[in-house]
């Protein structure tokens, strides 16, 4: 049964992963600027509006290993594994000027720096190595791009787009900066070897 506190405006702040040892902790991936504030602003939802209050939150190497009041076994909390975690928009504190929510981004187009739009950004990823950004174009397969500030120089809210460097991105580009000199051609040059 969902809570009628459930958030309108969710926005993700973990995702659980698996168990943790046999008293119903579990792991969480935690979205939050300090890991262990995952249950700084209040109770946590799932998508369907479940409610889990955070008792306890610990850094452990790369997660937050959490205890929740509402699971008290082990089983309960293997069956939390890939669940998300949101609260309320406005639980969180207002955000300072050029600074955003990574949730504000999802939906604004993307563009290069010579106004040729790219498509939509759809979501945020984080495989280890830094934020990536989806796009998808109007057809065709969806691109990653990295969110870093050389790749993505501007973030407008207002007019509601991102500004890409497409080499930086590695959108294109990065070929023909890896080859090197060549003749109008495309072909390079054979040069000799000394022997």
């Amino acid at each position: 049964m969902s809570d009628p506190q459930a958030p309108s405006d969710p926005v993700l702040l973990g995702t659980v992963g698996g168990a943790h040892g046999i008293k119903g902790e579990v792991r969480v991936k935690s979205f939050t600027q300090d890991p262990e504030d995952l249950g700084a602003y209040g109770p946590l939802f799932d998508g369907t509006g479940r409610r889990f209050t955070v008792q306890s939150a610990r850094v452990q190497k790369n997660v937050v290993v959490v205890r929740f009041a509402e699971v008290k076994d082990r089983n309960a909390a293997e069956r939390l594994n890939g669940t998300d975690l949101f609260v309320d928009r406005s639980a969180l504190p207002d955000e300072e000027d050029d600074e955003f929510y990574q949730a504000d981004l999802v939906g604004l187009v993307a563009r290069t720096t010579d106004g040729t739009v790219i498509g939509e950004v759809v979501a945020f990823h984080d495989f280890g190595a830094g934020d990536i950004l989806e796009i998808a174009p109007d057809g065709g397969a969806s691109v990653m791009i990295p969110f870093t500030e050389t790749a993505v120089p501007e973030v407008d809210l207002d007019l509601g787009f991102i500004l890409v460097e497409p080499v930086a991105a590695g959108l294109s580009g990065a070929v023909e900066a890896r080859e090197g000199e060549g003749d109008e051609d495309g072909e390079t040059e054979d040069k000799p070897t000394e022997a």
